[in-house]
């Protein structure tokens, strides 16, 4: 009996295996089954990834039956035009999405406003031409931001106030002309800004934002070259490289127009979140010790370097100068005091040189006579 039955255990051993390899070829199947079943039927998906982009599509398809847990979504190089309001609605596990290379000319207001996990956005390639200022609200994880290649002509004051983790902004590619510095300085945090290949107006409209990029890149930051196509004198300089003086005039048109210094288009520049800030629309005039601290003493940067080395040039310049008076006074006395001695010395000589000349006549009177 124990030999006729060895056999048969023998057998069920060497097919557990074969049991275990079907069961795992039938949990793939029922993964990919699952997958298939989540997904758009114009994308390809995989548990982090959907990837709707080159489908010519000209409208968004229904994200509601991806993946959960989706990380990336691609929408690129498609024909989309417009986007809805919810389009993004319960996919907050999204961390990048990608809709560059569409015809996306207008974008409703807090469109992101779900993708509160979101950490990279690529509107690259587009044709935006006007930015809600309320369209990146909730958007507190972003890092990275593309807007590059559009038509854009202003970055409205508050886009970026929630923007506060940014570091990697481009707007290279558009239309701007002008920047307000009140817009960026949420960005506390930006590393690199690309602002290339815009028609920049060297003017001063401009001034306040050069001093914010050079306050960027002393602590650290970078920014790309910003070449004036005006005004004629200044065109194809890097306004970074532009000195300060050249902008003295703006101070003098600010006087003369009535506005302060730190005023900006617009009324008072916004403060941050959580502070009461005076509204342009019916504005009241206020005294200063009425407006708020962050309106009050807004920061506004200079060069620290160049001031630093105009310091140290001037201190260098006045050394220079109080050591060549100083030179100066002394040899002034040295040679007064030569002077001095030798006027003395001359005055002792003349009555010698008298008495000389009185002998001198004497003998030849003598002689004389002799004759």
């Amino acid at each position: 009996m124990q030999l006729s039955t060895a056999p048969s255990v023998g057998r069920r051993r060497r097919g557990n295996p074969d049991s275990q390899g079907l069961l795992g070829v039938l949990s793939v199947c029922a993964t990919l089954l699952q997958l298939c079943a989540g997904c758009p039927s114009e994308c390809v998906c995989n548990s982090l990834e959907a990837n709707c982009s080159g489908r010519s599509l000209i409208s968004v398809p229904a994200l509601t039956t991806l993946p959960e847990g989706t990380h990336t979504l691609l929408l690129a190089n498609n024909r989309l035009s417009t986007l809805p309001v919810s389009v993004f609605a319960n996919l907050s596990t999204l961390k990048t999405l990608d809709l560059s290379n569409n015809y996306l000319d207008n974008l409703p207001s807090r469109l992101f406003r779900e993708l509160n996990n979101l950490s990279n956005l690529s509107l690259r390639n587009n044709s935006l031409t006007v930015l809600d200022r309320e369209l990146f609200r909730g958007l507190t994880q972003l890092r990275r931001l593309d807007l590059s290649l559009n038509g854009l002509a202003a970055v409205p004051l508050g886009l970026l106030d929630e923007l506060q983790g940014l570091t990697w902004l481009s707007l290279a590619g558009n239309r701007l002309h002008a920047l307000e510095r009140p817009t960026f300085e949420p960005l506390v945090n930006l590393q690199h800004l690309e602002l290339g290949m815009n028609p920049w107006e060297c003017d001063c409209n401009l001034r306040d934002f050069k001093h914010w990029m050079e306050w960027l890149i002393y602590r650290g930051g970078n920014v790309d070259a910003v070449e004036c196509t005006l005004p004629k004198d200044l065109r194809g300089r890097d306004i970074r490289g532009v000195p300060v003086e050249m902008f003295n005039y703006c101070l003098q048109l600010e006087d003369e127009n009535g506005g302060g210094a730190g005023s900006t288009k617009g009324g008072s520049p916004p403060c941050f979140r959580g502070t009461a800030t005076p509204s342009s629309e019916g504005a009241v005039v206020r005294t200063e010790a009425e407006l708020p601290d962050c309106v009050k003493h807004r920061y506004r940067p200079v060069s620290v370097r160049r001031a630093i080395g105009t310091v140290v040039i001037a201190g260098v310049v006045c050394g220079i100068v109080c050591i060549m008076m100083v030179a100066a006074a002394a040899y002034g006395c040295i040679y007064a005091s030569l002077m001095a001695k030798y006027q003395r010395e001359l005055k002792k000589r003349q009555p010698l040189m008298g008495d000389a000349e009185a002998e001198a006549d004497s003998e030849e009177k003598q002689i004389s006579s002799v004759a």
